[in-house]
């Protein structure tokens, strides 16, 4: 029978969804009853959804999300929280990202910052879109290193061309002359061509004061805050409601 080289023939060309979907045609009977261009739309089919899951999961390996999981599907808006619907079916669509975009996240430990934050770039990720989850303090010291062993230009191409950066526990630890001038290079090249998501329990109104050097922060807040969405969480801890629940 053929069917054995054409399944090792697809294998050999990497259709692997193809072959998948080949071999689940072969052990249903309905399947035989198909027309050739139904069984063949079907099996271009799988192969599409194949090849646009392995993608997800390459995007999600490199973005190194905190919580990989995170599904903007499953973020709860209300009022309660401060999370308004309409503006997250609005962040649901991309148009952000294309219009270069920022969003700034606020709020008290425990408000699900770093959830919403992930979602989103979950989210972004399923939309095709290259994806860099970074905590500020670590990001900051992988650029100390990068100076010292002569790799600073390609790591911040790197952060420049990802189309989107989440910078997650903004305002935890305290800043030098060194990190400032980090930031403020990692954020010039992507102000006006890339998103950016920061999330920090300082409300956005203490950023100067924590940034410190005042003519450096306002050249850090006038590339982040002027053109960004501004979500303030509110609310408890949702973590002591999850232990509440259990």
């Amino acid at each position: 029978m053929l069917d054995e080289p054409i399944y090792q023939r697809l294998i050999a060309l990497r259709l692997h969804g193809m072959a998948q979907a080949f071999g689940a045609q072969l052990a249903d009977p309905d399947a035989c009853r198909m027309d050739f261009a139904t069984r063949f739309g079907l099996l271009l089919q799988a192969e599409a959804d194949y090849r646009e899951d392995r993608r997800l999961q390459r995007y999600l390996k490199a973005a190194k999300l905190r919580m990989p999981s995170a599904c903007i599907e499953d973020v709860q808006c209300s009022p309660a929280r401060g999370l308004d619907l309409a503006l997250m079916r609005q962040l649901m669509t991309g148009r952000w990202l294309d219009e270069h975009r920022n969003v700034l996240l606020t709020g008290k430990c425990g408000t699900g910052k770093t959830y919403v934050a992930c979602a989103l770039a979950q989210h972004a990720c399923r939309q095709g879109r290259r994806t860099l989850y970074r905590r500020l303090t670590l990001m900051l010291e992988e650029f100390t290193q990068a100076r010292a062993s002569g790799t600073y230009g390609r790591l911040l191409t790197r952060y420049a061309k990802a189309e989107l950066l989440v910078i997650d526990d903004w305002g935890i630890a305290a800043l030098d002359d060194t990190a400032r001038r980090d930031l403020l290079e990692i954020l010039d090249d992507r102000y006006g061509r890339r998103s950016t998501i920061v999330a920090s329990q300082v409300p956005v109104s203490h950023w100067h004061d924590y940034l410190g050097e005042p003519t450096t922060a306002d050249a850090i807040l006038d590339r982040l805050v002027h053109n960004a969405y501004k979500i303030a969480l509110t609310g408890g801890s949702r973590r002591k409601m999850e232990v509440a629940d259990q």
